[in-house]
């Protein structure tokens, strides 16, 4: 049986247009890709996952000329956005076409789209007459991947082949951005900040998790988990101390000195938030491979990407 990590994008080409299923590198985190136009690889998607049908799906594109058949009038905050943003890790939810499937969309009249910025997924979506549906490779909850072992770690022989970029270099899903008339409403805090966005388009509106009917993909509460449990702290020692006899773990920021703990590991040993957020899912993987009782992370600084990367903690805390 062939290797399913592979570098041959004609290969993993071909795989999608039998409606088959590749995970694909983006910045972000890898997705797990099917063609938009075929049922058969949309419910492939779904399945592999364990993702409940309510929960929608992003579109991925190459080139802006493709929304001309995904959605309807733009609106002008939208396109100034997508010059700024696009390609990278931002994520556009405009009014659907009817050739978008209600599937791919959970029923709602809105698409998700994004385009990735990944040189070799770029590559394999310019030979494809399709857009490709892709969340992330993982199970439905679980930690998103930001290597092509994680995905293989989570599929095996399942998948039939993982496209090789090598590690992602944002590491945290898009920012995803709708509009309410003229207003642009972030759905998820993801790879582009707040503050970046408002530079952008001006002030916008917050929305919070939805668990049954969810406008956007990522707005679930529970997300982002290692089977390890996960406690959000505001004073790591002070957490520790609480949690006597047990196989500590620690997840922080740049601050290594936890003796009490079995493995640390720090996010960034200078304080960089961008370096962080690139090493946190990589970083729950490694952790949940300790054999550890608990995991304890520490509260980032709730400005910039830090409040990307408190959000998913705190998801990954449910």
């Amino acid at each position: 049986m062939r290797n399913a990590i592979t570098k041959d994008i004609a290969y993993c080409q071909d795989l999608l247009r039998n409606n088959e299923l590749v995970a694909i590198p983006t910045e972000t985190v890898y997705g797990l890709a099917g063609n938009i136009y075929s049922e058969a690889a949309i419910t492939k998607i779904f399945e592999m996952k364990g993702r409940p049908l309510f929960n929608p799906l992003i579109v991925h594109i190459h080139d802006l000329d493709q929304l001309a058949s995904l959605a309807h009038t733009l609106p002008d905050k939208a396109l100034q956005l997508a010059a700024r943003f696009w390609p990278g890790p931002l994520t556009l939810i405009l009014e659907k076409k009817s050739m978008v499937s209600d599937r791919i969309t959970a029923g709602k009249p809105t698409v998700a789209i994004r385009m990735p910025n990944h040189l070799l997924t770029r590559e394999l979506l310019r030979g494809l007459d399709f857009p490709v549906a892709a969340p992330s490779a993982n199970p439905f909850t679980r930690v998103s991947p930001t290597s092509p072992q994680h995905v293989a770690d989570y599929f095996g022989n399942r998948i039939a082949a993982i496209l090789d970029g090598g590690p992602c270099m944002v590491g945290l899903e898009s920012t995803i951005v709708g509009f309410d008339g003229q207003t642009p409403v972030v759905y998820r805090k993801g790879g582009i900040s707040i503050e970046a966005i408002e530079a952008c388009v001006g002030k916008v509106r917050l929305l919070t998790q939805n668990e049954s009917a969810p406008q956007a993909p990522g707005m679930l509460a529970k997300h982002y988990s290692p089977r390890t449990q996960l406690i959000l702290s505001d004073d790591v020692l002070e957490t520790i101390k609480g949690l006597g006899g047990q196989k500590i773990g620690v997840l922080a920021f740049y601050k290594s000195d936890f003796a009490e703990a079995r493995k640390v590991i720090a996010l960034s040993e200078t304080g960089d938030l961008n370096e962080a957020a690139k090493n946190l899912f990589a970083a729950l993987h490694r952790l949940d491979q300790e054999d550890l009782d608990v995991i304890v992370a520490q509260r980032f600084p709730n400005e910039g990407l830090g409040i990307s990367i408190n959000d998913r903690l705190e998801r990954a805390e449910n």
